[in-house]
């Protein structure tokens, strides 16, 4: 990488996040990741977690329905000096693969916004409700 850019004007946390970016490669295929125990256990980590959080259920196939594809993403986390704080693999259903009111009819993340959560703390206060 040196060849092509100069980092003589960067600081020593930023030259350390460039280096890390030349020295960590992104796998192409699920046979590349599995040659690196770092993103093997990455991506036992998250067969775990999906088992653990019960995000599927095994059920027959209906007659003439296609099973709908997946595929690993891979991901390095950087911390904020440019040092690897983790490796990360997802799993991820082929979307481009699915129609719309075929194979799905809404979709949902279980994910909150931090003002979502003040307003129902707020609400929970002022109206007395209980806090489990």
């Amino acid at each position: 990488m040196s060849h092509y850019v100069s980092n003589h004007r960067l600081s020593e946390s930023n030259k350390s996040f460039v280096n890390q970016l030349s020295i960590v490669s992104i796998p192409n295929s699920v046979q590349e990741a599995l040659a690196d125990k770092r993103w093997e256990a990455a991506m036992d980590e998250e067969m775990k977690s999906l088992q653990k959080n019960e995000t599927w259920e095994i059920v027959d196939r209906p007659a003439g329905k296609k099973p709908v594809g997946c595929r690993w993403i891979y991901i390095v986390k950087y911390q904020a000096d440019g040092t690897i704080e983790r490796f990360k693999a997802r799993l991820v259903a082929k979307w481009y693969t699915q129609t719309y009111g075929i194979d799905y009819t809404n979709t949902f993340a279980p994910v909150a916004k931090i003002n979502m959560v003040g307003v129902l703390l707020s609400l929970a206060a002022n109206l007395d409700w209980p806090l489990e």
